[in-house]
C-alpha cells in the first residue's frame, strides 16, 4: 500500500542571478563515485543549515540566463540512524548481469500507452520521465558534471515517443506495428539541486543527482506522480520497475524489472540489466492506494547509472538510483508546481 507521510515544506527565500554558464562540460553517462555502499553507511545525518544548502537551487533558461533560488525547510524530520541498510547478497561486474534481462517494446500498443508512453528521450543522450503535463523528471549527471553545464544543454530538447509506420504509411503484413520516432520539444528551464554541484558537496553527491527540466508547451499525454521512497520490506517482492532508451539498442525503448539489493536512505543499489542511455529513467512501483481497491504506479527514484566505487583499494560496481525521500518529494513538487500547496501529502 502506498502509505501517506506528512511532507516538509521547501519555502523560497530569495532569488540572485548568476553569470551564464558555460556549456563547455562534456557529457559522461558512467561516473567515478568516492562514496559506495560502505561509505554511505557511515555519512552523518544532515543538519537542517545542510540541508537548506543542498536543496537551493540553479534554474537554467532557454534563453542562458542562470538564477540561484535559496530555500528554507520547514517541518523536516532529521532520521537520527542516518544512512542505514539492509544487507543483502549481491552479484558483481558489468552492467548487464548474466543473461540480459532487457524487454524491448515494439507493440504500438504498449509503446503509446502507459506505462511506456511516460518514458522520454534527452537530447544529451538520457532518458526521464513524464511527471506533469510540462515537466520531465531526469538526472542531473545528463546536464551538469558537478562544476559547469554540459555542452548539449544549452539547447535542451525533450523527445517524446510517437510510432512511425515502415513504408508509405501503411502496416505491412508480418511486420511490427512500428519502430518510435520522437516529437522533439524544447525545454524552457532546467531545476537542479545545489547539492549537486561539487563546490557544495566536496564532490559529486549521488544523492542530489536528479533534475527537472519544464518544457516549452504541455504535452497533452498521460504522466506519473511521484511518489515516496518505501523501504525495500516494503515493495512487493523488492521489485522495481523502469524504461528507457539504452544506448546498445538504439530507437527502441528499452523495459527492465529487477530486485533492489541494498538500500542506504537516499540510494538503491540493484543489478537491473542497464546500458548509458537509460540513465535519468523513472524507477517505478505499483501499490495499492490507501483505503481503496485500485493500484497505482508511482515514480520512486531517478536511475543514476553504473557506478565505479573504490572499496578498500578494490574497484567495485553496481547499479545505482537516488530514491525519492519526502524532502526531494518536496523539492520536485515545489519545481513542478511552483508553491508548496499541492504538496503537502506525499
Amino acid at each position: 500500500t502506498w502509505h501517506l507521510k506528512k511532507i516538509p515544506q521547501i519555502v523560497r527565500e530569495r532569488t540572485f542571478s548568476l553569470d551564464s554558464p558555460k556549456f563547455e562540460a562534456k557529457t559522461k553517462l558512467e561516473l567515478n563515485s568516492v562514496c559506495g555502499i560502505e561509505c554511505q553507511r557511515k555519512l552523518p545525518v544532515s543538519s537542517l543549515s545542510d540541508l537548506k544548502n543542498l536543496l537551493s537551487y540553479e534554474t537554467v533558461f532557454e534563453n542562458g540566463t542562470r538564477t540561484l533560488t535559496e530555500v528554507n525547510v520547514l517541518g523536516a524530520v532529521l532520521d537520527p540512524a542516518g544512512n542505514t541498510t539492509t544487507r543483502r547478497p549481491s552479484r558483481k561486474k558489468r552492467q548487464v548481469y548474466g543473461t540480459d534481462s532487457r524487454f524491448s517494446i515494439y507493440d504500438k500498443r504498449f509503446m503509446t500507452n502507459f506505462p511506456f508512453n511516460t518514458a522520454v528521450k534527452i537530447s544529451t543522450g538520457c532518458s526521464g520521465i513524464l511527471v506533469s503535463p510540462k515537466h520531465v523528471l531526469t538526472a542531473a549527471h545528463c546536464l551538469h558534471n558537478g562544476k559547469d553545464y554540459v555542452k548539449g544543454s544549452k539547447r535542451l530538447r525533450v523527445g517524446l515517443m510517437k510510432t512511425k509506420s515502415r513504408g508509405n504509411g501503411r502496416k505491412r503484413k508480418g511486420t511490427s506495428d512500428g519502430m518510435p520516432s520522437f516529437q522533439w520539444t524544447r525545454v524552457k528551464s532546467t531545476h537542479i539541486p545545489k547539492g549537486w554541484f561539487k563546490g557544495v558537496s566536496g564532490d559529486i553527491a549521488l544523492d542530489y543527482d536528479y533534475a527537472v527540466l519544464e518544457l516549452k508547451r504541455p504535452h497533452k499525454r498521460k504522466y506519473m506522480d511521484l511518489g515516496i521512497s518505501p523501504t525495500i520490506k516494503m515493495m512487493p517482492g523488492s521489485m522495481i520497475h523502469f524504461s528507457g532508451f539504452d544506448n546498445d539498442r538504439s530507437g527502441q525503448l528499452v523495459y527492465r524489472f529487477c530486485s533492489i539489493s541494498d538500500e542506504s536512505n537516499d540510494l538503491f543499489y540493484q543489478y537491473c540489466d542497464a546500458e548509458p542511455g537509460s540513465t535519468g529513467s523513472g524507477i517505478y512501483l505499483r501499490l495499492k492506494e490507501p483505503n481503496k481497491k485500485k493500484w497505482k504506479r508511482k515514480i520512486i527514484a531517478v536511475y543514476s547509472g553504473h557506478q565505479w566505487v573504490d572499496i578498500n583499494g578494490e574497484q567495485q560496481d553496481y547499479n545505482v538510483a537516488v530514491r525519492i525521500t519526502p524532502l526531494k518529494y518536496a523539492q520536485i513538487c515545489f519545481w513542478i508546481h511552483g508553491n508548496d500547496g499541492n504538496c503537502t501529502q506525499g
